[in-house]
């Protein structure tokens, strides 16, 4: 799958429907058959908003084998950043007159004309006479009008609702490197210490002494600076430099709760419009999705990604994505891309329906271990595994990275009796396909959980139980 790290034609408008056409009289000639068809409004042509922002491209398979399964090897694919329609039948119809009946009622028809017309005159001469005696009483017409300004009451429930309280506790994050470089992001208040969550990427350019400032919708901005970031995880926390005492963190839902069909909203800086939001649904779940940013070193993220289909684009990662409650349930990170802009390139591809999330179970507990230590804990199994592009599974290699051994020894997976070429097919009940899948699949948990793996070795399925060890830090 080849995503980019971050997140049409406008059909045109139906056709007008006709003006009625007036009842001919018996006397009047017979209407031709046919009718004018209105023309469709033409296509409004798509915005192309300008603001690019640094993101990570996502791609879809990579040869090479990683020194075990909680961390990537050296060679990543690179990740970058950030119809009309054609007119429809017109309405309207034909109207052909019918012939005069020629039987004796024709009179009896004429004299119910008459008796109609009269009746019609009538009405119309009385609603006359009373619109211009009150047009004499009173001197002037009276028109109705709102006496609330035109004030509406919306639910909590509602989008509206659900971004009213959601916005003011969301910022637009700028990043700036020491040599000037850098893009824009999006974040969340985490606590009322002034401890925001985004994504690495989006803070990466300033870790090394840049430039970092967060502004909230109410146009404030503050200094920032990096408390600790996981490129594993692809989250980052910053906390505010005088964080003002009135911060409203976001209430964190249960991302292991979710279900396909669930509503979502995203909020965010698309191509730089800040205080964006989105809707869509959650359209799958466990979703593999691997990336890098670009450099070419061996720094990777993996998750196993909550997928919605609310337009996600470069300037959204980092940013909630909530529930219909206003719970955050994932950190908007990723989208799957048709275009080829790669980091540093001349153009960047929108949303295509198909953006990935960091579920907020994991970005939650990453969170709280960066601020607590600065640094980022990984589960891991002990064991290299390869990075092929394979449906079969994710194949224990026969040496790890640098010619080391493929299973650590004294390792979970060794003390689990795991060897090189077994193919791991399962981790508890999820299938895993390939070294990505597991990895990603492996760092949804935290270090001591107990998980069962299914291996296959020598044309034979094996399950086996492993407690995960863990690893401290990025290097």
């Amino acid at each position: 799958m080849s995503t980019e790290n971050e997140g049409t034609a406008v059909p045109p408008a139906p056709s007008a429907p006709p003006v009625p056409v007036d009842a001919p009289t018996p006397s009047a000639p017979a209407a031709p058959e046919g009718s004018d068809r209105t023309a469709p409004l033409p296509p409004v042509p798509p915005s192309a908003p300008g603001a690019q922002e640094h993101t990570q491209e996502q791609q879809p398979t990579h040869t090479g084998s990683a020194p075990d399964a909680s961390w990537p090897p050296p060679a990543m694919p690179s990740y970058a950043d950030s119809g009309a329609g054609g007119a429809g039948a017109g309405w309207g119809s034909s109207y052909q007159q019918q012939p005069a009946p020629k039987s004796g009622r024709g009179g009896l028809v004429a004299a119910i004309l008459v008796a109609a017309l009269v009746a019609g005159g009538l009405g119309g001469g009385l609603g006359y006479t009373l619109a211009k005696n009150n047009d004499d009483n009173t001197g002037s017409t009276t028109v109705s009008a709102s006496t609330s300004g035109g004030a509406v009451k919306r639910d909590a429930g509602t989008v509206a609702g659900v971004a009213a309280r959601a916005l003011p506790s969301t910022v637009t994050i700028e990043a700036e490197s020491t040599s000037g470089e850098g893009g824009t992001g999006t974040g969340f208040v985490f606590d009322t210490q002034g401890h925001i969550v985004t994504n690495n990427h989006v803070v990466a350019d300033a870790v090394d002494g840049g430039k970092l400032t967060a502004t909230f919708p109410n146009g404030k901005k503050y200094d920032a600076e990096v408390v600790g970031h996981a490129q594993g995880y692809d989250v980052a926390v910053i906390k505010l430099k005088n964080a003002p005492s009135d911060l409203k963190p976001l209430t964190l839902g249960d991302s292991d709760k979710v279900a396909v069909g669930d509503s979502t909203i995203a909020i965010g800086a698309p191509f730089g419009l800040s205080n964006t939001v989105t809707t869509g649904i959650i359209s799958a779940k466990n979703r593999p999705v691997a990336s890098s940013d670009g450099s070419g070193s061996s720094s990777a993220s993996y998750m196993s990604a909550l997928q919605t289909d609310a337009s996600i684009n470069p300037g959204n990662s980092g940013g909630p994505l909530l529930d219909a409650s206003g719970n955050v349930i994932g950190i908007n990170s990723a989208i799957q891309s048709t275009g080829s802009g790669g980091l540093g390139g001349t153009s960047q591809s929108g949303s295509i329906g198909l953006g990935f999330a960091i579920p907020i179970n994991q970005a939650k507990y990453v969170a709280q271990q960066l601020i607590k230590t600065g640094k980022p804990v990984y589960a891991k199994i002990g064991a290299s595994v390869s990075l092929e592009d394979s449906s079969s599974g994710a194949k224990i290699t026969e040496q790890g990275a640098g010619g080391s051994a493929a299973v650590e020894s004294g390792g979970p997976a060794d003390k689990a009796g795991l060897k090189p070429g077994d193919v791991i097919t399962k981790l508890d009940d999820h299938v895993i396909d390939s070294g990505p899948t597991l990895i990603g699949e492996i760092w949804t948990h935290k270090p001591g959980d107990q998980v069962t793996i299914t291996y296959e070795r020598d044309g034979k399925s094996h399950t086996v139980q492993l407690t995960l060890g863990a690893r401290t830090g990025d290097s």
